[in-house]
Protein backbone atom coordinates (compact mmCIF):
# COMPACT_ATOMS: atom_id res chain seq x y z
CA UNK A 1 0.00 0.00 0.00
CA UNK A 2 2.20 2.66 -1.15
CA UNK A 3 0.34 5.94 -0.06
CA UNK A 4 -0.29 4.71 3.49
CA UNK A 5 2.99 6.12 4.69
CA UNK A 6 1.62 9.21 4.21
CA UNK A 7 -0.70 9.20 6.44
CA UNK A 8 -0.68 10.48 9.54
CA UNK A 9 -0.21 8.36 12.08
CA UNK A 10 1.34 5.76 9.83
CA UNK A 11 4.44 6.01 12.42
CA UNK A 12 2.32 7.14 15.41
CA UNK A 13 3.64 5.99 19.05
CA UNK A 14 1.32 5.57 22.13
CA UNK A 15 0.24 3.70 24.49
CA UNK A 16 -3.75 4.03 23.88
CA UNK A 17 -4.35 5.35 20.51
CA UNK A 18 -6.74 8.41 20.37
CA UNK A 19 -7.06 8.29 16.36
CA UNK A 20 -6.86 5.57 13.57
CA UNK A 21 -7.02 6.37 10.33
CA UNK A 22 -9.08 4.17 7.53
CA UNK A 23 -7.21 3.90 3.97
CA UNK A 24 -10.31 3.81 2.13
CA UNK A 25 -9.55 0.63 -0.17
CA UNK A 26 -5.81 0.14 -0.49
CA UNK A 27 -3.98 0.21 -4.03
CA UNK A 28 -7.16 1.88 -5.60
CA UNK A 29 -6.85 5.65 -4.18
CA UNK A 30 -6.76 7.07 -7.45
CA UNK A 31 -10.34 5.52 -8.17
CA UNK A 32 -11.69 6.57 -5.09
CA UNK A 33 -14.02 9.30 -6.49
CA UNK A 34 -15.05 6.84 -9.84
CA UNK A 35 -15.85 3.77 -6.88
CA UNK A 36 -18.22 6.36 -5.22
CA UNK A 37 -20.35 6.23 -8.17
CA UNK A 38 -21.82 2.63 -7.71
CA UNK A 39 -21.26 2.85 -3.53
CA UNK A 40 -23.34 6.03 -3.76
CA UNK A 41 -26.03 4.63 -6.05
CA UNK A 42 -26.38 1.05 -4.00
CA UNK A 43 -26.49 3.04 -0.50
CA UNK A 44 -29.00 5.37 -2.16
CA UNK A 45 -31.36 2.13 -3.31
CA UNK A 46 -31.11 0.72 0.01
CA UNK A 47 -32.02 3.75 2.20
CA UNK A 48 -35.32 4.11 -0.78
CA UNK A 49 -36.12 1.08 -0.70
CA UNK A 50 -35.80 -0.19 3.00
CA UNK A 51 -38.22 2.97 4.00
CA UNK A 52 -40.25 1.99 1.12
CA UNK A 53 -40.80 -1.25 2.22
CA UNK A 54 -41.25 -0.47 6.13
CA UNK A 55 -44.28 2.34 5.41
CA UNK A 56 -45.78 -0.12 3.30
CA UNK A 57 -45.93 -2.50 5.72
CA UNK A 58 -46.55 -0.22 8.63
CA UNK A 59 -49.78 1.23 6.17
CA UNK A 60 -51.06 -1.81 5.27
CA UNK A 61 -53.01 -3.95 7.42
CA UNK A 62 -52.85 -7.27 5.48
CA UNK A 63 -48.99 -6.72 5.92
CA UNK A 64 -49.67 -6.84 9.89
CA UNK A 65 -48.48 -10.62 9.89
CA UNK A 66 -45.40 -12.60 11.60
CA UNK A 67 -43.79 -12.85 8.80
CA UNK A 68 -43.63 -9.08 7.95
CA UNK A 69 -42.77 -8.01 11.48
CA UNK A 70 -39.72 -10.31 11.07
CA UNK A 71 -39.21 -8.27 7.67
CA UNK A 72 -39.63 -5.35 9.37
CA UNK A 73 -37.06 -6.40 11.66
CA UNK A 74 -34.84 -7.26 8.64
CA UNK A 75 -35.52 -3.73 6.88
CA UNK A 76 -34.51 -1.71 10.08
CA UNK A 77 -31.15 -3.93 10.48
CA UNK A 78 -30.01 -3.47 6.90
CA UNK A 79 -30.62 0.35 7.42
CA UNK A 80 -28.36 0.52 10.29
CA UNK A 81 -25.89 -1.93 8.79
CA UNK A 82 -25.78 0.94 5.94
CA UNK A 83 -25.65 4.42 7.30
CA UNK A 84 -23.71 2.41 9.95
CA UNK A 85 -20.43 2.42 7.26
CA UNK A 86 -21.74 4.32 4.06
CA UNK A 87 -21.39 8.21 5.47
CA UNK A 88 -17.73 7.08 6.46
CA UNK A 89 -16.63 5.43 3.22
CA UNK A 90 -18.17 8.42 1.36
CA UNK A 91 -16.38 11.04 3.05
CA UNK A 92 -13.18 9.29 2.16
CA UNK A 93 -13.81 8.89 -1.11
CA UNK A 94 -15.11 12.31 -1.72
CA UNK A 95 -13.15 14.20 1.26
CA UNK A 96 -10.21 12.25 2.10
CA UNK A 97 -11.90 12.18 5.34
CA UNK A 98 -9.82 9.64 6.85
CA UNK A 99 -9.69 10.45 10.48
CA UNK A 100 -11.51 8.68 13.30
CA UNK A 101 -11.76 8.56 16.37
CA UNK A 102 -10.60 5.51 18.68
CA UNK A 103 -13.81 5.55 20.53
CA UNK A 104 -16.23 6.39 17.27
CA UNK A 105 -14.37 3.38 15.46
CA UNK A 106 -15.11 1.07 19.03
CA UNK A 107 -18.95 2.24 18.50
CA UNK A 108 -18.90 1.66 14.79
CA UNK A 109 -17.85 -1.49 15.03
CA UNK A 110 -20.23 -2.50 17.92
CA UNK A 111 -22.96 -1.19 15.69
CA UNK A 112 -21.51 -3.52 12.64
CA UNK A 113 -21.19 -6.76 14.07
CA UNK A 114 -24.22 -6.50 16.42
CA UNK A 115 -26.65 -5.82 13.54
CA UNK A 116 -24.71 -8.17 11.11
CA UNK A 117 -25.53 -11.19 13.91
CA UNK A 118 -28.82 -9.68 14.16
CA UNK A 119 -29.61 -9.79 10.82
CA UNK A 120 -28.53 -13.79 10.76
CA UNK A 121 -31.32 -14.39 13.91
CA UNK A 122 -34.40 -12.41 12.07
CA UNK A 123 -33.16 -14.92 9.23
CA UNK A 124 -33.69 -18.15 11.45
CA UNK A 125 -36.47 -16.49 12.82
CA UNK A 126 -38.16 -16.27 9.41
CA UNK A 127 -37.24 -19.62 8.75
CA UNK A 128 -38.94 -20.98 11.83
CA UNK A 129 -41.77 -18.54 10.50
CA UNK A 130 -42.46 -20.61 6.81
CA UNK A 131 -41.92 -23.85 9.01
CA UNK A 132 -44.82 -23.18 11.43
CA UNK A 133 -46.71 -21.87 8.16
CA UNK A 134 -46.74 -25.23 6.18
CA UNK A 135 -45.76 -28.06 8.47
CA UNK A 136 -48.51 -26.55 11.16
CA UNK A 137 -50.91 -24.27 9.51
CA UNK A 138 -54.13 -24.52 11.81
CA UNK A 139 -51.51 -23.75 14.84
CA UNK A 140 -49.84 -20.58 12.79
CA UNK A 141 -51.51 -18.23 14.78
CA UNK A 142 -51.28 -19.31 18.28
CA UNK A 143 -47.97 -19.96 17.81
CA UNK A 144 -46.67 -17.24 16.24
CA UNK A 145 -48.43 -14.55 18.30
CA UNK A 146 -47.09 -10.60 18.50
CA UNK A 147 -45.73 -11.63 22.24
CA UNK A 148 -43.92 -14.09 20.87
CA UNK A 149 -42.39 -12.27 17.89
CA UNK A 150 -41.65 -9.56 20.09
CA UNK A 151 -39.62 -12.23 22.79
CA UNK A 152 -37.72 -13.07 19.75
CA UNK A 153 -36.92 -9.75 18.38
CA UNK A 154 -35.22 -9.48 22.09
CA UNK A 155 -33.58 -12.46 22.08
CA UNK A 156 -32.14 -11.60 18.51
CA UNK A 157 -30.87 -8.53 20.21
CA UNK A 158 -29.75 -9.63 23.69
CA UNK A 159 -27.93 -12.29 21.93
CA UNK A 160 -25.73 -9.83 19.40
CA UNK A 161 -25.25 -7.43 22.29
CA UNK A 162 -24.06 -10.42 24.73
CA UNK A 163 -21.66 -11.70 22.10
CA UNK A 164 -20.26 -8.12 20.76
CA UNK A 165 -19.48 -6.08 23.37
CA UNK A 166 -16.28 -7.96 25.15
CA UNK A 167 -15.10 -7.27 21.67
CA UNK A 168 -14.74 -3.22 21.81
CA UNK A 169 -13.42 -3.83 25.98
CA UNK A 170 -11.11 -6.36 24.71
CA UNK A 171 -9.46 -3.62 22.16
CA UNK A 172 -9.27 -0.81 24.78
CA UNK A 173 -6.80 -3.52 26.38
CA UNK A 174 -4.33 -3.61 23.53
CA UNK A 175 -1.33 -1.18 22.86
CA UNK A 176 -1.06 0.06 19.78
CA UNK A 177 2.31 1.35 19.31
CA UNK A 178 2.70 1.27 16.16
CA UNK A 179 0.70 2.05 13.09
CA UNK A 180 -2.68 3.35 13.65
CA UNK A 181 -3.66 3.07 9.79
CA UNK A 182 -6.50 0.46 9.33
CA UNK A 183 -6.45 -0.61 5.99
CA UNK A 184 -9.84 -0.73 5.14
CA UNK A 185 -12.94 1.37 4.19
CA UNK A 186 -14.12 0.79 8.09
CA UNK A 187 -13.47 -0.57 11.73
CA UNK A 188 -13.31 -4.00 11.12
CA UNK A 189 -12.51 -6.02 13.93
CA UNK A 190 -9.90 -8.12 12.54
CA UNK A 191 -8.20 -5.02 10.85
CA UNK A 192 -7.86 -3.02 14.13
CA UNK A 193 -6.73 -5.84 15.99
CA UNK A 194 -3.68 -6.52 13.69
CA UNK A 195 -2.76 -3.09 14.78
CA UNK A 196 -2.15 -4.08 18.40
CA UNK A 197 1.71 -4.22 19.51
CA UNK A 198 0.95 -7.09 21.35
CA UNK A 199 -0.15 -10.90 21.98
CA UNK A 200 -3.53 -10.84 20.72
CA UNK A 201 -4.59 -14.43 20.45
CA UNK A 202 -7.10 -14.08 22.54
CA UNK A 203 -8.82 -11.50 20.32
CA UNK A 204 -8.49 -13.60 17.03
CA UNK A 205 -9.98 -16.65 18.88
CA UNK A 206 -13.21 -14.78 20.08
CA UNK A 207 -13.48 -13.36 16.65
CA UNK A 208 -13.02 -17.07 14.99
CA UNK A 209 -15.64 -18.90 17.94
CA UNK A 210 -17.87 -15.36 17.52
CA UNK A 211 -18.34 -15.96 13.36
CA UNK A 212 -18.32 -19.68 13.47
CA UNK A 213 -20.60 -20.10 16.42
CA UNK A 214 -23.45 -17.63 14.70
CA UNK A 215 -23.16 -18.96 11.33
CA UNK A 216 -22.25 -22.13 11.88
CA UNK A 217 -25.66 -22.90 14.20
CA UNK A 218 -28.05 -20.09 12.84
CA UNK A 219 -27.31 -22.02 8.97
CA UNK A 220 -27.53 -25.33 10.44
CA UNK A 221 -31.06 -24.72 12.16
CA UNK A 222 -31.95 -22.53 9.21
CA UNK A 223 -31.73 -26.23 6.66
CA UNK A 224 -32.95 -28.08 9.25
CA UNK A 225 -36.12 -26.01 9.02
CA UNK A 226 -35.80 -26.62 5.29
CA UNK A 227 -35.24 -29.96 5.28
CA UNK A 228 -38.79 -30.64 7.05
CA UNK A 229 -40.63 -27.92 4.77
CA UNK A 230 -39.07 -30.28 2.10
CA UNK A 231 -40.76 -32.93 3.52
CA UNK A 232 -44.07 -31.87 4.19
CA UNK A 233 -44.16 -29.74 0.87
CA UNK A 234 -43.28 -33.27 -1.17
CA UNK A 235 -46.08 -35.12 0.88
CA UNK A 236 -49.03 -32.60 -0.69
CA UNK A 237 -50.85 -34.60 -2.74
CA UNK A 238 -50.68 -32.46 -6.19
CA UNK A 239 -48.36 -30.27 -7.71
CA UNK A 240 -49.94 -27.09 -7.39
CA UNK A 241 -50.09 -27.09 -3.59
CA UNK A 242 -46.57 -28.16 -3.73
CA UNK A 243 -46.01 -25.43 -5.90
CA UNK A 244 -47.99 -22.66 -4.05
CA UNK A 245 -46.07 -24.04 -0.71
CA UNK A 246 -42.90 -23.51 -2.33
CA UNK A 247 -43.51 -20.21 -3.59
CA UNK A 248 -44.16 -18.46 -0.03
CA UNK A 249 -40.81 -19.54 0.17
CA UNK A 250 -39.16 -18.07 -2.39
CA UNK A 251 -38.34 -14.39 -0.90
CA UNK A 252 -36.67 -15.97 2.16
CA UNK A 253 -34.76 -18.39 -0.17
CA UNK A 254 -33.15 -15.27 -1.94
CA UNK A 255 -32.57 -13.66 1.20
CA UNK A 256 -31.12 -15.78 2.93
CA UNK A 257 -28.64 -16.59 -0.45
CA UNK A 258 -28.10 -12.37 -0.60
CA UNK A 259 -26.93 -12.53 2.94
CA UNK A 260 -24.67 -15.39 2.81
CA UNK A 261 -23.42 -15.92 -0.86
CA UNK A 262 -21.02 -12.65 0.15
CA UNK A 263 -20.27 -13.83 3.78
CA UNK A 264 -19.21 -17.37 2.55
CA UNK A 265 -17.47 -15.74 -0.43
CA UNK A 266 -15.38 -13.15 1.22
CA UNK A 267 -14.57 -16.43 3.82
CA UNK A 268 -13.09 -17.82 1.53
CA UNK A 269 -11.11 -15.21 -0.49
CA UNK A 270 -10.05 -14.66 3.33
CA UNK A 271 -8.55 -17.75 4.24
CA UNK A 272 -7.50 -19.22 0.89
CA UNK A 273 -6.96 -16.65 -1.26
CA UNK A 274 -2.97 -15.35 -0.60
CA UNK A 275 -2.45 -14.37 -3.62
CA UNK A 276 -5.33 -12.04 -4.18
CA UNK A 277 -4.82 -8.72 -3.95
CA UNK A 278 -6.22 -6.51 -0.60
CA UNK A 279 -8.33 -4.44 -3.07
CA UNK A 280 -10.03 -7.20 -3.50
CA UNK A 281 -10.86 -8.56 0.38
CA UNK A 282 -11.95 -4.62 0.96
CA UNK A 283 -14.74 -4.87 -2.08
CA UNK A 284 -15.57 -7.79 -1.32
CA UNK A 285 -16.10 -6.94 2.22
CA UNK A 286 -18.48 -3.73 1.29
CA UNK A 287 -19.81 -5.99 -1.50
CA UNK A 288 -21.36 -7.75 2.06
CA UNK A 289 -22.42 -4.92 3.93
CA UNK A 290 -23.90 -3.30 0.42
CA UNK A 291 -25.63 -6.37 -1.50
CA UNK A 292 -28.10 -7.28 1.19
CA UNK A 293 -29.93 -3.86 2.44
CA UNK A 294 -30.37 -3.10 -1.76
CA UNK A 295 -31.34 -6.82 -2.80
CA UNK A 296 -33.82 -7.38 0.32
CA UNK A 297 -36.36 -4.85 -0.33
CA UNK A 298 -36.05 -5.54 -3.83
CA UNK A 299 -36.20 -9.20 -3.61
CA UNK A 300 -39.46 -9.20 -1.37
CA UNK A 301 -41.10 -6.28 -3.41
CA UNK A 302 -41.01 -8.39 -6.83
CA UNK A 303 -41.91 -11.83 -4.84
CA UNK A 304 -44.55 -10.82 -2.53
CA UNK A 305 -47.93 -9.98 -4.00
CA UNK A 306 -49.05 -7.31 -1.75
CA UNK A 307 -46.38 -5.67 -1.42
CA UNK A 308 -45.60 -5.70 -4.90
CA UNK A 309 -49.24 -3.99 -5.19
CA UNK A 310 -48.62 -1.49 -2.99
CA UNK A 311 -45.45 -0.63 -4.27
CA UNK A 312 -46.43 -0.10 -7.54
CA UNK A 313 -49.85 2.17 -6.23
CA UNK A 314 -46.24 4.81 -4.29
CA UNK A 315 -44.69 4.67 -7.43
CA UNK A 316 -48.13 5.77 -9.68
CA UNK A 317 -49.09 8.27 -6.94
CA UNK A 318 -52.08 7.13 -5.80
CA UNK A 319 -53.38 7.31 -2.55
CA UNK A 320 -54.38 4.88 -0.38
Amino acid sequence: MPQQDNLPGSNSTGIDPSVFFLTGIPGLETLHLWISIPFCSVFSVALLGNCTLLYVIKTEPSLHKPMFYFLTMLAVIDLVLSTTTMPKILSIFWFNSREISFNACLVQMFFLHSFSIMQSAVLLAMAFDRYVAICNPLRYTTILTNSVIAKIGLAALARAVLLVIPGPFLLRKLPFCRSHVISHCYCEHMAVVNLACANTRFNNLYGIIVALFIVGLDLMFITLSYVKILRAVLSLASKKEQLKAFSTCGSHLCAILVVYTPVVLSSIIHRFGHQVAPHVHILMANFYLLFPPMMNPIVYSVKTKQIRARVLLLVRGKSF
